[in-house]
């Protein structure tokens, strides 16, 4: 075993583990000292990266093939996470997404989008977050998208979904911090994964500008993770631009409810 693998940091679960992003945090995390739960369709994949993964660490990983738009996959996965005492970390990266516009989408794919992408990883958060408010500690990385807060740059659904788990995450955060609970919502922007070809657009086609590696997305998002933030965006260059924006919005919160309508909705006629 490498002894520059850091000590036991308990058991890491990540979705959508077989490619792409969910595959790199497997990586990335082993190496950091986790045992992992990985998850995914993919039963063939996931056992090889299992295997690759215990070979370069010595870390344990359990591989577990899970459809999670299927009611009864994600329900007996909630089963296993919620009885798992060794869990201190979730990752939340199994979704869907398009660039097809709103008119030009199918209604049950949209469905299958919002169930997965919202339902399953609101229902993988409540199987794990009761066991460590107990404990006293964990963490949630949920992975949403630089779509949460610009929707006009793709599918709407798939934007709103990103919205829900960027407000989802907040809250969390807002609910569990003084309980241990570290939240984590990363926004990633355009990354070289099979997101692009599967939702129909190849990834040659998009400005290699704005097209990060996932290798230095999750890198920089565990850096951030570190760190202890709240929101990671590892594309935005210009951190003041989130605080200002934050800023706003905290400002703000507090003028959102009156009992009086504001003098620009109210009528000068008289009764």
């Amino acid at each position: 075993m490498n002894t520059a693998f850091r000590a036991d940091r308990g058991t890491a679960v990540i979705t959508g583990a077989s490619t792409g992003i969910g595959a790199i945090y497997a990586s990335r995390l082993a190496r950091m000292g986790y045992d992992l739960i990985i998850v995914a369709r993919n039963h063939n994949r996931l056992n090889q990266m299992a295997s690759h993964i215990t070979a370069d660490t010595s870390r344990n990983v359990e591989a577990i093939s899970a459809d999670l738009n299927q009611p009864e996959s994600l329900r007996a996965l909630e089963e296993k996470l919620r009885q798992d005492a060794s869990i201190t970390l979730l990752v939340n990266n199994a979704g869907v997404g398009t660039h097809t516009s709103l008119l030009d989408s199918d209604i049950d794919r949209m469905e299958s989008m919002i169930d997965l992408n919202v339902t399953a990883l609101t229902r993988l958060t409540y199987a794990v977050v009761p066991g460590m408010v107990a404990r006293g500690q964990g963490a949630i990385i949920n992975i949403a998208s630089i779509v949460s807060i610009a929707p006009e740059l793709l599918n709407g659904v798939y934007g709103a979904t990103k919205a829900y788990v960027l407000a989802f995450s907040q809250s969390l955060h807002h609910e569990l911090a003084e309980k241990g609970i570290q939240v984590q919502a990363v926004l990633p922007g355009a990354t070289a994964t099979p997101f692009w070809d599967n939702g129909g657009l190849p990834l040659d086609q998009l400005d290699k500008s704005i097209v990060m590696s996932p290798q230095d997305m999750v890198d920089a998002a565990l850096v951030g993770f570190s760190q202890g933030e709240l929101i990671t965006i590892p594309s935005l260059h210009a951190q003041e631009e989130w605080q200002t924006w934050e800023a706003a919005r905290q400002a703000m919160m507090k003028h959102l409810s009156s009992s009086v309508p504001a003098d620009r909705y109210r009528t000068s006629t008289t009764h």
